[in-house]
């Protein structure tokens, strides 16, 4: 159901690869009645645009297409409009851009971070690996490089910029109780202070 939300509200959706951010935003956005971006369908139209070549390839465009979502989520703030972001958000490089953009743009924050065992997510990938159901371009049916890639971790840490904090466990998602997740989302939008942290199954 769309809601007229005052001051503008960003649901960020992040987490680790394969524990269901994507799945998820689409409904928060559909559900909630705003705008939604997603990193790899951004990444995605680039390797259309751009092609496909190899790995180093891809991380290029994965940083790319991050700066395109901020982009987007600075300019929806600017029209004083809301919306939905999903990625794995760097809290090193998303803090400061979403801290900039708390500053010039008041507007409510609710980080819905994601966390699964690192078990799970690493057969959640090695699975969609052997799929074929992404784009070509990720590279998903190439070996991980332990060089280059670092195991897949259970969690990873929420922006530091205030305003409220979802920990969801996506481990099993036949356990997932959406129907909280999107209460405790509409509830925090009462509140203009943080919360503290929720950890939601």
């Amino acid at each position: 159901m769309s809601v007229d939300l005052r001051p503008p509200l960003v649901v960020l959706v992040s987490g680790p690869p394969c524990t269901g951010k994507t799945t998820l935003a689409r409904r928060l956005a559909a559900d909630l009645g705003l705008p939604l971006r997603c990193k790899d369908t951004i990444k995605e139209t680039l390797f259309e645009v751009l092609g496909v070549t190899d790995r180093a390839w891809s991380r290029r465009l994965g940083g790319a297409s991050m700066e395109v979502l901020y982009t987007f989520v600075e300019a929806q703030l600017a029209a004083g409009q809301s919306c939905v972001a999903e990625g794995n958000i760097d809290a090193g490089f998303g803090t400061p851009v979403f801290a900039r953009l708390a500053r010039e743009y008041p507007h409510t924050s609710i980080q819905v971070n994601c966390i699964a065992n690192p078990a799970v997510l690493a057969e959640r990938f090695r699975r969609r690996s052997l799929s074929g159901e992404r784009h070509p371009g990720h590279q998903d049916h190439l070996p991980r490089d332990p060089r280059l890639d670092a195991p897949i971790p259970g969690r990873t840490p929420p922006l530091d910029i205030g305003g409220h904090v979802i920990e969801l466990d996506t481990g099993d998602f036949a356990q997932l109780d959406y129907d909280r997740l999107y209460a405790r989302i509409r509830h925090c939008l009462l509140y203009t202070s943080p919360s503290p942290r929720d950890q939601l199954q």
